[in-house]
């Protein structure tokens, strides 16, 4: 296996299927989409057996209608609460953390054999993620349109157009709420936050090959003392340690999923040299990269014997 493991298709698959009669009632998924209706339960085994972080390479559409969610998302803590619509593009890093026993959750998922409809402006790749307060109006809308779809998909040989329309509707949904949503943000956001956000943007698309805060500035037309003061006041952490959670975040995801030898993770995230490179992740996590590997490996086959045994 050379690729980092995505939380796609096949492996929700196999999660469905070997809980079916468990999560028959509250998830759906085949080739072209996946779908949980209210109950988490398979959220939950996916986080049980897989452990996160997660990399997403499809588009996913959700909302929350009870309990709380804590989440890191492309390097960012969230929280997640009823009322909100939930966005995850291809290229996100997802890390839950915790939520609440309560929680209910409806959304779906569009895998790659999905006859994806003509996206709205937001879907376009410009926007990896977002999450925003939803009126109650567009949340009942939104449930109408989920709804449906869950009826569909559960008839014989269901239309797909009719359904790739109703994905596009629930699209255009959360494109207006999502655009209405930053033109209030604009207007009342202090440039200081903009200038935070934009470079959050930044390193999330760009750390795995630019590692150091001149490029970012450059990008960003700023001086590189400008920029790290800008962030530090905002966040009360520096640039660079934000390069570095991304940085970090992306080879930990690549040794706990891939079998690359550590030379080519090296190689492929830009560090000059394998010493550098296991030099650099054990002075921010304590641990050599192989070490790291040797430990979640470990944790795994654990985790897996447990899953058997109950």
């Amino acid at each position: 296996m050379d690729k980092p493991k995505l939380m796609n298709y096949s492996r929700m698959k196999g999660v469905y299927d070997a809980h079916m009669e468990q999560i028959l009632k509250f998830a759906f998924i085949n080739n072209e989409l996946g779908m949980l209706y209210g109950d988490p339960s398979m959220f939950k085994l996916i986080i049980q057996q897989h452990k996160p972080p997660f990399i997403i390479n499809d588009f996913r559409m959700g909302m929350i209608t009870r309990g709380h969610v804590r989440v890191r998302v492309n390097l960012v803590e969230k929280d997640l609460v009823p009322g909100m619509f939930l966005f995850v593009g291809p290229g996100t890093i997802l890390h839950p953390i915790s939520y609440t026993d309560d929680l209910e959750i409806y959304g779906i998922g569009l895998f790659d054999d999905f006859s994806m409809p003509q996206k709205p402006s937001t879907f376009n790749g410009q926007v990896r993620d977002f999450q925003v307060k939803a009126s109650d109006a567009d949340i009942t809308t939104a449930r109408h349109i989920i709804d449906t779809i869950w009826h569909i998909v559960h008839q014989p040989d269901y239309n797909r157009q009719t359904v790739s329309s109703l994905v596009a509707a629930m699209m255009h949904l959360y494109d207006g709420v999502y655009q209405k949503h930053t033109d209030k943000l604009q207007a009342s956001q202090s440039r200081e936050q903009t200038i935070f956000d934009r470079f959050i943007q930044l390193v999330n698309q760009h750390c795995t090959e630019q590692h150091k805060i001149g490029y970012y500035a450059e990008r960003m037309c700023l001086t590189e003392r400008y920029l790290s003061t800008i962030i530090r006041q905002t966040s009360g952490v520096t640039a660079k340690e934000w390069i570095d959670r991304a940085l970090i975040t992306r080879i930990k995801v690549e040794l706990m999923h891939t079998n690359k030898p550590i030379a080519q993770i090296a190689e492929e995230l830009h560090f000059p040299n394998p010493a550098f490179f296991c030099k650099y992740f054990k002075r921010l996590t304590g641990q050599t990269p192989l070490e790291f590997r040797e430990q979640r490996g470990q944790s795994r086959t654990t985790l897996s014997s447990m899953v058997v045994n109950d």
